[in-house]
Protein backbone atom coordinates (compact mmCIF):
# COMPACT_ATOMS: atom_id res chain seq x y z
CA UNK A 1 0.00 0.00 0.00
CA UNK A 2 1.33 3.39 -1.08
CA UNK A 3 1.52 6.50 1.00
CA UNK A 4 0.83 10.01 1.09
CA UNK A 5 4.07 11.81 0.06
CA UNK A 6 5.39 15.49 0.39
CA UNK A 7 6.88 17.73 -2.11
CA UNK A 8 8.81 20.68 -0.51
CA UNK A 9 10.96 21.26 -3.59
CA UNK A 10 8.82 24.06 -4.65
CA UNK A 11 8.50 26.03 -1.21
CA UNK A 12 12.10 25.37 -0.07
CA UNK A 13 13.51 27.10 -3.16
CA UNK A 14 12.50 30.41 -1.73
CA UNK A 15 14.32 29.80 1.59
CA UNK A 16 17.77 30.42 2.12
CA UNK A 17 19.88 27.07 1.28
CA UNK A 18 19.75 24.38 3.73
CA UNK A 19 16.90 27.06 6.06
CA UNK A 20 14.72 23.96 6.19
CA UNK A 21 17.69 21.59 7.56
CA UNK A 22 18.36 24.05 9.99
CA UNK A 23 15.18 23.69 11.31
CA UNK A 24 15.46 19.88 11.72
CA UNK A 25 16.97 20.51 15.67
CA UNK A 26 14.11 22.37 16.12
CA UNK A 27 11.44 20.23 14.83
CA UNK A 28 13.16 17.09 16.43
CA UNK A 29 12.98 18.74 20.28
CA UNK A 30 9.28 19.52 19.56
CA UNK A 31 8.08 16.14 18.64
CA UNK A 32 10.59 14.90 21.35
CA UNK A 33 8.66 17.53 23.65
CA UNK A 34 5.10 15.34 22.38
CA UNK A 35 6.58 12.18 23.31
CA UNK A 36 7.60 13.27 26.68
CA UNK A 37 4.96 15.40 27.67
CA UNK A 38 7.28 18.24 28.59
CA UNK A 39 5.40 20.55 26.52
CA UNK A 40 2.56 23.05 27.14
CA UNK A 41 -1.37 21.31 26.99
CA UNK A 42 0.62 18.61 28.03
CA UNK A 43 -2.82 16.97 29.55
CA UNK A 44 -3.96 17.35 25.84
CA UNK A 45 -1.32 14.67 24.17
CA UNK A 46 -4.32 11.75 24.08
CA UNK A 47 -4.43 12.20 20.44
CA UNK A 48 -0.58 11.44 19.67
CA UNK A 49 -0.97 7.73 19.77
CA UNK A 50 -4.65 7.26 19.75
CA UNK A 51 -4.89 5.24 16.35
CA UNK A 52 -2.64 2.73 17.41
CA UNK A 53 -4.57 2.53 20.65
CA UNK A 54 -8.01 1.76 18.72
CA UNK A 55 -8.87 -1.98 19.29
CA UNK A 56 -11.29 -4.26 16.84
CA UNK A 57 -13.71 -4.60 19.33
CA UNK A 58 -13.88 -1.02 19.91
CA UNK A 59 -14.19 -0.18 16.48
CA UNK A 60 -17.18 -3.13 16.55
CA UNK A 61 -19.01 -1.69 19.17
CA UNK A 62 -19.19 1.96 17.36
CA UNK A 63 -19.99 -0.11 14.43
CA UNK A 64 -23.18 -2.09 15.96
CA UNK A 65 -24.16 1.18 17.58
CA UNK A 66 -23.99 3.15 13.82
CA UNK A 67 -25.76 -0.49 12.39
CA UNK A 68 -28.78 0.29 14.92
CA UNK A 69 -29.23 3.86 13.66
CA UNK A 70 -28.82 2.56 10.16
CA UNK A 71 -31.39 0.33 10.40
CA UNK A 72 -33.90 2.42 12.16
CA UNK A 73 -33.38 6.33 10.44
CA UNK A 74 -34.02 7.99 7.36
CA UNK A 75 -32.20 10.52 8.41
CA UNK A 76 -29.47 11.08 11.07
CA UNK A 77 -28.51 14.64 12.82
CA UNK A 78 -25.07 15.14 13.81
CA UNK A 79 -25.35 17.82 16.80
CA UNK A 80 -21.91 19.85 17.29
CA UNK A 81 -20.17 22.65 16.70
CA UNK A 82 -16.12 22.69 15.94
CA UNK A 83 -14.34 19.60 16.33
CA UNK A 84 -17.35 18.00 17.35
CA UNK A 85 -18.41 18.13 13.76
CA UNK A 86 -16.22 19.05 10.92
CA UNK A 87 -13.77 16.10 10.92
CA UNK A 88 -16.71 13.53 10.67
CA UNK A 89 -18.10 16.56 8.06
CA UNK A 90 -15.23 16.27 5.91
CA UNK A 91 -14.72 12.48 5.49
CA UNK A 92 -18.08 12.02 4.82
CA UNK A 93 -18.31 14.81 2.45
CA UNK A 94 -14.71 13.58 0.41
CA UNK A 95 -16.45 9.88 0.29
CA UNK A 96 -19.99 10.59 0.02
CA UNK A 97 -22.02 11.25 -3.66
CA UNK A 98 -21.65 14.84 -4.33
CA UNK A 99 -25.30 15.26 -4.89
CA UNK A 100 -26.70 12.80 -2.16
CA UNK A 101 -29.23 15.38 -0.86
CA UNK A 102 -30.78 14.90 -4.31
CA UNK A 103 -30.50 11.19 -4.15
CA UNK A 104 -32.82 8.73 -2.39
CA UNK A 105 -30.23 6.81 -1.30
CA UNK A 106 -31.96 2.97 0.03
CA UNK A 107 -28.84 1.93 1.97
CA UNK A 108 -27.76 4.97 3.74
CA UNK A 109 -29.09 7.45 5.89
CA UNK A 110 -28.97 11.11 4.91
CA UNK A 111 -26.43 12.90 7.11
CA UNK A 112 -27.54 16.23 8.34
CA UNK A 113 -25.17 18.69 10.53
CA UNK A 114 -26.38 21.14 13.01
CA UNK A 115 -25.77 22.80 16.45
CA UNK A 116 -22.87 24.26 14.47
CA UNK A 117 -24.71 27.75 14.06
CA UNK A 118 -27.47 29.63 15.68
CA UNK A 119 -29.48 30.86 12.34
CA UNK A 120 -32.99 30.56 13.33
CA UNK A 121 -33.61 29.92 9.81
CA UNK A 122 -31.78 27.39 9.24
CA UNK A 123 -32.91 25.36 12.10
CA UNK A 124 -36.46 26.27 11.39
CA UNK A 125 -35.83 24.71 8.07
CA UNK A 126 -34.30 21.63 9.56
CA UNK A 127 -37.27 21.14 11.72
CA UNK A 128 -39.66 21.52 8.84
CA UNK A 129 -37.74 19.07 6.89
CA UNK A 130 -37.50 16.34 9.84
CA UNK A 131 -41.39 16.44 10.22
CA UNK A 132 -42.17 13.57 8.00
CA UNK A 133 -38.65 11.74 8.54
CA UNK A 134 -37.60 9.14 11.07
CA UNK A 135 -34.64 10.45 12.20
CA UNK A 136 -31.92 9.82 14.74
CA UNK A 137 -29.45 12.40 17.07
CA UNK A 138 -25.93 12.14 17.33
CA UNK A 139 -25.46 14.56 20.31
CA UNK A 140 -21.96 15.48 20.59
CA UNK A 141 -20.40 17.95 23.09
CA UNK A 142 -18.05 17.56 26.62
CA UNK A 143 -19.83 19.82 28.59
CA UNK A 144 -24.01 19.50 27.37
CA UNK A 145 -23.89 23.41 27.39
CA UNK A 146 -22.09 24.80 24.55
CA UNK A 147 -24.72 27.21 23.37
CA UNK A 148 -25.28 26.02 19.95
CA UNK A 149 -25.08 22.27 20.20
CA UNK A 150 -27.41 22.37 23.17
CA UNK A 151 -29.93 24.43 22.03
CA UNK A 152 -30.16 22.52 19.15
CA UNK A 153 -30.21 19.45 20.62
CA UNK A 154 -33.27 20.52 22.96
CA UNK A 155 -35.35 20.90 19.60
CA UNK A 156 -34.01 17.77 17.92
CA UNK A 157 -34.60 15.82 21.26
CA UNK A 158 -37.97 17.04 21.62
CA UNK A 159 -39.15 16.66 18.07
CA UNK A 160 -37.56 13.09 18.28
CA UNK A 161 -39.61 12.32 21.19
CA UNK A 162 -42.78 13.93 19.86
CA UNK A 163 -42.82 12.17 16.53
CA UNK A 164 -41.49 8.44 17.57
CA UNK A 165 -42.49 8.06 21.20
CA UNK A 166 -40.11 8.75 24.20
CA UNK A 167 -39.09 4.77 24.40
CA UNK A 168 -38.71 4.94 20.66
CA UNK A 169 -36.36 7.52 20.81
CA UNK A 170 -33.93 6.58 23.45
CA UNK A 171 -33.00 3.96 20.67
CA UNK A 172 -32.08 6.23 18.56
CA UNK A 173 -30.08 9.25 20.37
CA UNK A 174 -27.01 8.45 20.84
CA UNK A 175 -24.60 11.04 23.15
CA UNK A 176 -20.80 11.47 22.82
CA UNK A 177 -19.87 13.15 25.59
CA UNK A 178 -17.46 13.27 28.88
CA UNK A 179 -17.06 10.09 30.81
CA UNK A 180 -18.79 11.85 34.40
CA UNK A 181 -19.72 15.29 34.15
CA UNK A 182 -21.33 17.70 32.28
CA UNK A 183 -25.41 18.63 31.49
CA UNK A 184 -25.08 15.62 27.81
CA UNK A 185 -23.85 13.08 30.63
CA UNK A 186 -26.40 13.92 33.45
CA UNK A 187 -28.85 13.46 30.38
CA UNK A 188 -27.45 10.52 28.33
CA UNK A 189 -27.86 8.76 32.01
CA UNK A 190 -31.09 9.98 32.94
CA UNK A 191 -32.58 9.05 29.35
CA UNK A 192 -30.82 5.93 29.24
CA UNK A 193 -28.75 6.79 25.36
CA UNK A 194 -26.04 5.08 24.38
CA UNK A 195 -23.03 7.05 25.13
CA UNK A 196 -19.81 7.14 23.87
CA UNK A 197 -16.83 8.72 25.69
CA UNK A 198 -14.69 12.03 24.74
CA UNK A 199 -11.63 11.47 26.57
CA UNK A 200 -10.67 13.95 28.89
CA UNK A 201 -6.95 14.14 26.97
CA UNK A 202 -8.33 14.77 23.51
CA UNK A 203 -8.84 18.30 22.63
CA UNK A 204 -11.76 18.67 20.28
CA UNK A 205 -9.95 19.41 16.90
CA UNK A 206 -7.80 16.10 17.30
CA UNK A 207 -11.08 13.97 17.94
CA UNK A 208 -12.09 13.02 14.57
CA UNK A 209 -10.35 9.15 15.47
CA UNK A 210 -12.85 9.18 18.38
CA UNK A 211 -15.86 8.16 18.67
CA UNK A 212 -16.21 12.10 17.81
CA UNK A 213 -15.77 11.48 14.46
CA UNK A 214 -15.96 7.85 13.80
CA UNK A 215 -19.57 7.17 14.69
CA UNK A 216 -20.79 9.30 12.42
CA UNK A 217 -18.71 8.15 9.51
CA UNK A 218 -19.80 4.65 10.32
CA UNK A 219 -23.39 5.90 10.15
CA UNK A 220 -22.89 7.34 6.89
CA UNK A 221 -21.71 3.72 5.51
CA UNK A 222 -17.96 4.29 5.58
CA UNK A 223 -15.24 1.85 6.62
CA UNK A 224 -13.68 2.86 9.89
CA UNK A 225 -11.50 0.45 10.18
CA UNK A 226 -9.64 1.35 7.19
CA UNK A 227 -9.84 4.81 8.06
CA UNK A 228 -8.23 4.30 11.53
CA UNK A 229 -5.40 1.99 9.65
CA UNK A 230 -4.61 4.30 7.56
CA UNK A 231 -3.91 6.82 10.80
CA UNK A 232 -1.99 3.82 12.62
CA UNK A 233 0.06 3.33 9.18
CA UNK A 234 1.21 7.36 9.48
CA UNK A 235 1.44 7.15 13.20
CA UNK A 236 4.23 5.05 12.58
CA UNK A 237 5.36 6.44 9.37
CA UNK A 238 5.65 10.11 11.48
CA UNK A 239 7.31 8.53 14.64
CA UNK A 240 10.07 10.39 16.42
CA UNK A 241 12.63 7.92 15.36
CA UNK A 242 12.18 8.10 11.82
CA UNK A 243 14.62 10.73 10.28
CA UNK A 244 13.66 13.81 9.29
CA UNK A 245 14.67 13.17 6.11
CA UNK A 246 11.72 10.61 5.91
CA UNK A 247 9.88 12.20 8.40
CA UNK A 248 6.81 14.12 6.23
CA UNK A 249 5.22 15.78 9.27
CA UNK A 250 8.70 16.84 10.31
CA UNK A 251 9.27 18.35 6.48
CA UNK A 252 5.68 19.92 6.61
CA UNK A 253 6.20 21.60 9.95
CA UNK A 254 9.77 22.84 9.55
CA UNK A 255 9.23 24.44 5.88
CA UNK A 256 6.05 26.15 6.88
CA UNK A 257 7.70 27.74 9.56
CA UNK A 258 10.67 28.80 7.98
CA UNK A 259 8.20 30.63 5.60
CA UNK A 260 6.66 31.98 7.99
CA UNK A 261 10.04 33.78 9.53
CA UNK A 262 10.40 35.08 6.15
CA UNK A 263 7.41 36.87 5.93
CA UNK A 264 4.55 34.29 4.62
CA UNK A 265 2.09 35.25 7.28
CA UNK A 266 -1.06 32.91 5.31
CA UNK A 267 -1.03 29.35 4.23
CA UNK A 268 -3.73 28.73 1.53
CA UNK A 269 -4.57 24.99 0.74
CA UNK A 270 -5.68 24.49 -1.79
CA UNK A 271 -7.44 21.27 -3.53
CA UNK A 272 -8.93 20.63 -7.18
CA UNK A 273 -11.55 18.16 -5.93
CA UNK A 274 -14.67 19.61 -4.41
CA UNK A 275 -15.66 16.43 -2.52
CA UNK A 276 -12.00 17.83 -0.29
CA UNK A 277 -14.02 21.20 0.99
CA UNK A 278 -14.38 20.34 4.25
CA UNK A 279 -11.33 18.87 4.54
CA UNK A 280 -9.99 22.72 3.95
CA UNK A 281 -12.76 23.56 6.62
CA UNK A 282 -11.19 20.84 9.51
CA UNK A 283 -7.82 21.80 8.88
CA UNK A 284 -8.21 25.17 9.19
CA UNK A 285 -9.58 25.08 12.46
CA UNK A 286 -7.03 22.70 13.45
CA UNK A 287 -3.75 25.00 12.60
CA UNK A 288 -5.76 28.36 13.52
CA UNK A 289 -7.20 27.53 16.92
CA UNK A 290 -3.72 25.80 17.60
CA UNK A 291 -1.16 28.48 16.65
CA UNK A 292 -3.28 31.38 16.51
CA UNK A 293 -2.26 32.77 19.87
CA UNK A 294 0.13 35.38 22.11
CA UNK A 295 -0.01 37.33 18.38
CA UNK A 296 1.51 34.52 16.48
CA UNK A 297 1.01 32.34 14.07
CA UNK A 298 0.05 31.45 10.30
CA UNK A 299 -3.06 32.67 9.20
CA UNK A 300 -5.41 29.60 7.21
CA UNK A 301 -7.28 30.08 4.27
CA UNK A 302 -8.49 27.37 1.72
CA UNK A 303 -9.68 27.79 -1.80
CA UNK A 304 -11.05 25.18 -4.36
CA UNK A 305 -9.56 25.31 -7.64
CA UNK A 306 -10.23 25.50 -9.92
CA UNK A 307 -13.55 27.23 -9.09
CA UNK A 308 -11.46 29.70 -6.99
CA UNK A 309 -9.10 30.72 -9.90
CA UNK A 310 -11.76 33.22 -11.38
CA UNK A 311 -11.83 34.71 -7.82
CA UNK A 312 -8.88 34.40 -5.67
CA UNK A 313 -6.83 33.56 -8.13
CA UNK A 314 -6.02 37.29 -9.16
CA UNK A 315 -5.32 37.68 -5.68
CA UNK A 316 -3.04 34.93 -5.31
CA UNK A 317 -0.77 35.75 -8.73
CA UNK A 318 -0.32 39.35 -8.05
CA UNK A 319 -1.40 40.16 -4.30
CA UNK A 320 1.06 41.28 -1.64
CA UNK A 321 3.64 38.35 -1.32
CA UNK A 322 2.76 37.20 1.87
CA UNK A 323 1.71 34.18 1.43
CA UNK A 324 2.08 30.09 0.78
CA UNK A 325 0.05 27.43 -0.76
CA UNK A 326 -0.13 23.76 0.55
CA UNK A 327 -2.10 21.61 -2.65
CA UNK A 328 -3.44 18.96 -2.03
CA UNK A 329 -3.48 16.69 -5.12
CA UNK A 330 -5.69 13.15 -5.62
CA UNK A 331 -3.63 11.03 -7.78
CA UNK A 332 -6.73 8.42 -9.37
CA UNK A 333 -9.86 9.55 -8.90
CA UNK A 334 -12.75 6.89 -8.63
CA UNK A 335 -14.93 7.64 -11.44
CA UNK A 336 -13.99 7.86 -15.09
CA UNK A 337 -15.43 10.16 -17.42
CA UNK A 338 -13.96 10.83 -21.14
CA UNK A 339 -14.40 14.08 -22.85
CA UNK A 340 -16.49 13.86 -26.05
CA UNK A 341 -15.85 15.01 -29.74
CA UNK A 342 -18.74 17.58 -30.55
CA UNK A 343 -18.77 17.78 -34.64
CA UNK A 344 -19.13 21.56 -34.95
CA UNK A 345 -16.60 22.15 -32.61
CA UNK A 346 -17.98 25.49 -31.72
CA UNK A 347 -15.96 26.16 -28.34
CA UNK A 348 -12.59 24.98 -30.04
CA UNK A 349 -11.94 21.80 -27.23
CA UNK A 350 -11.75 19.32 -29.45
CA UNK A 351 -8.36 18.56 -29.35
CA UNK A 352 -9.60 17.24 -25.48
CA UNK A 353 -11.55 14.53 -27.14
CA UNK A 354 -10.85 11.17 -25.89
CA UNK A 355 -9.08 12.68 -22.49
CA UNK A 356 -10.25 11.93 -19.56
CA UNK A 357 -11.62 14.76 -17.20
CA UNK A 358 -8.96 14.33 -14.63
CA UNK A 359 -6.27 14.93 -17.29
CA UNK A 360 -7.57 18.69 -18.05
CA UNK A 361 -8.13 18.91 -14.09
CA UNK A 362 -4.29 17.90 -13.62
CA UNK A 363 -3.06 20.01 -16.45
CA UNK A 364 -4.66 23.22 -14.91
CA UNK A 365 -3.06 22.36 -11.05
CA UNK A 366 0.34 21.86 -13.19
CA UNK A 367 -0.24 25.13 -14.47
CA UNK A 368 -1.44 26.80 -12.05
CA UNK A 369 1.89 25.86 -9.97
CA UNK A 370 3.93 26.71 -12.00
CA UNK A 371 2.38 30.50 -12.39
CA UNK A 372 1.83 30.96 -9.27
CA UNK A 373 5.38 29.80 -8.33
CA UNK A 374 6.76 31.94 -10.62
CA UNK A 375 4.64 35.11 -9.38
CA UNK A 376 6.74 34.34 -6.07
CA UNK A 377 4.05 32.15 -4.04
CA UNK A 378 5.73 28.95 -2.53
CA UNK A 379 4.04 25.88 -3.31
CA UNK A 380 3.96 22.52 -1.13
CA UNK A 381 2.16 19.59 -2.79
CA UNK A 382 0.98 16.45 -0.61
CA UNK A 383 0.29 14.26 -3.37
CA UNK A 384 -2.86 11.45 -2.26
CA UNK A 385 -2.95 8.30 -4.02
CA UNK A 386 -6.85 7.78 -3.85
CA UNK A 387 -9.51 9.49 -1.94
CA UNK A 388 -10.45 7.15 0.11
CA UNK A 389 -11.02 6.02 3.68
CA UNK A 390 -7.46 4.71 4.37
CA UNK A 391 -5.79 7.79 2.62
CA UNK A 392 -7.69 9.87 4.54
CA UNK A 393 -6.60 8.48 7.84
CA UNK A 394 -3.19 9.12 7.38
CA UNK A 395 -3.71 12.32 5.83
CA UNK A 396 -5.93 13.16 8.81
CA UNK A 397 -2.67 12.09 10.91
CA UNK A 398 -0.16 13.72 9.45
CA UNK A 399 -1.29 17.20 9.68
CA UNK A 400 -2.27 16.46 13.36
CA UNK A 401 1.02 15.29 13.98
CA UNK A 402 2.18 18.11 11.81
CA UNK A 403 0.81 21.01 13.72
CA UNK A 404 1.82 19.84 17.17
CA UNK A 405 5.02 19.80 16.38
CA UNK A 406 4.52 23.34 14.25
CA UNK A 407 2.75 24.72 17.18
CA UNK A 408 5.65 23.81 19.48
CA UNK A 409 8.18 25.13 16.93
CA UNK A 410 6.22 28.94 17.13
CA UNK A 411 6.64 28.32 20.63
CA UNK A 412 2.58 28.52 21.91
CA UNK A 413 0.71 26.07 23.46
CA UNK A 414 -0.90 24.43 20.69
CA UNK A 415 -3.37 22.60 22.87
CA UNK A 416 -5.65 25.61 24.24
CA UNK A 417 -8.04 28.11 23.11
CA UNK A 418 -8.39 31.22 25.37
CA UNK A 419 -9.71 33.42 22.85
CA UNK A 420 -12.62 31.33 21.77
CA UNK A 421 -14.11 31.98 25.63
CA UNK A 422 -14.02 36.02 24.83
CA UNK A 423 -17.47 36.24 22.71
CA UNK A 424 -19.10 33.79 25.14
CA UNK A 425 -18.39 35.46 28.04
CA UNK A 426 -20.22 38.40 25.83
CA UNK A 427 -23.11 36.85 24.69
CA UNK A 428 -24.14 35.44 27.96
CA UNK A 429 -23.84 38.99 29.60
CA UNK A 430 -25.64 40.09 26.58
CA UNK A 431 -28.35 37.02 26.82
CA UNK A 432 -28.42 37.91 30.78
CA UNK A 433 -27.79 34.61 31.61
CA UNK A 434 -27.51 33.78 35.73
CA UNK A 435 -23.97 33.99 37.06
CA UNK A 436 -23.06 37.11 34.20
CA UNK A 437 -24.89 39.84 36.25
CA UNK A 438 -21.71 42.20 37.11
CA UNK A 439 -20.84 41.44 33.35
CA UNK A 440 -24.29 42.41 31.97
CA UNK A 441 -24.13 45.62 34.02
CA UNK A 442 -20.55 46.50 32.17
CA UNK A 443 -21.10 45.45 28.69
CA UNK A 444 -24.51 47.54 28.83
CA UNK A 445 -23.07 50.96 30.53
CA UNK A 446 -20.47 50.26 27.53
CA UNK A 447 -22.41 50.26 24.54
CA UNK A 448 -24.79 53.05 26.51
CA UNK A 449 -21.24 55.15 26.16
CA UNK A 450 -20.66 53.88 22.45
CA UNK A 451 -23.81 54.81 21.24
Amino acid sequence: MKNITLDITKASCFLAEGAVAAFEPKVKAAQEALENGTCPGNDFLGWLHLPSSITPAFIAELQACADVLRQNCEVIVVAGIGGSYLGARAVIEALGNSFAWLIQDKKNPTILFAGNNIGEDYLFEMTEYLKDKKFGVINISKSGTTTETALTFRLLKKQCEAQRGKEEAKKVIVAVTDAKRGAARTCADKEGYKSFIIPDNVGGRFSVLTPVGLLPIACAGFDIKALVEGAQDMEKSCGKDVPFSENLAAQYAAVRNGLYQNGKKIEVLVNYQPKLHFVSEWWKQLFGESEGKDLKGIFPASVDFTTDLHSMGQWIQEGERTIFETVISIEEPEKKLLFPNDEENLDGLNFLAGKRVDEVNKMAELGTRLAHVDGGVPNIRISVPKLNEYYLGQLIYFFEIACGISGNVLGVNPFNQPGVEAYKKNMFALLNKPGYEAESKAIKERLAKEQ
